[in-house]
């Protein structure tokens, strides 16, 4: 029976590209799904042979854990060039969409402690 190995489901293009190359290059047997046009099914990666189990968590947790120092490392050095976007700069770019969320988020709360409110 075939193993739920990677989702694909809000990846990169080029991180899953990574994971298949990866995956491929120490031939492990595996085959893609996707969800289909209404969505139900699962983007994703699979494994077909049970017994290649370790090896890939093994590959991809190391994979996983080396784009994560990259990512930061990254992240570190547009803090220190100053090119990161601080909230100010997002807030320009999408002034609607963080406006509907904060609204949202407003409105969550106050559903939320109304009826404690409404007990006093």
């Amino acid at each position: 029976m075939a193993h739920l190995l990677f989702r694909l489901r809000h990846v990169t293009d080029e991180e899953a590209m990574e994971v298949r190359q990866l995956l491929d290059a120490h031939g492990l047997d595996t085959y893609e799904t996707q969800a289909g046009f209404f969505r139900l099914g699962v983007d994703a990666i699979w494994l077909r042979d049970l017994s290649q189990l370790e090896d890939a968590n093994a590959l991809l947790a190391e994979y996983q854990a080396e784009r994560q120092a990259r990512a930061r490392q990254e992240h570190h050095e547009a803090l220190a060039r100053g090119d990161a976007p601080t909230l100010w700069q997002r807030f320009s770019a999408h002034p609607v969409q963080i406006t509907l969320v904060g609204v949202a988020i407003v409105l969550l709360v106050a559903l939320t402690l109304l009826p404690f409110l409404a007990l006093g």
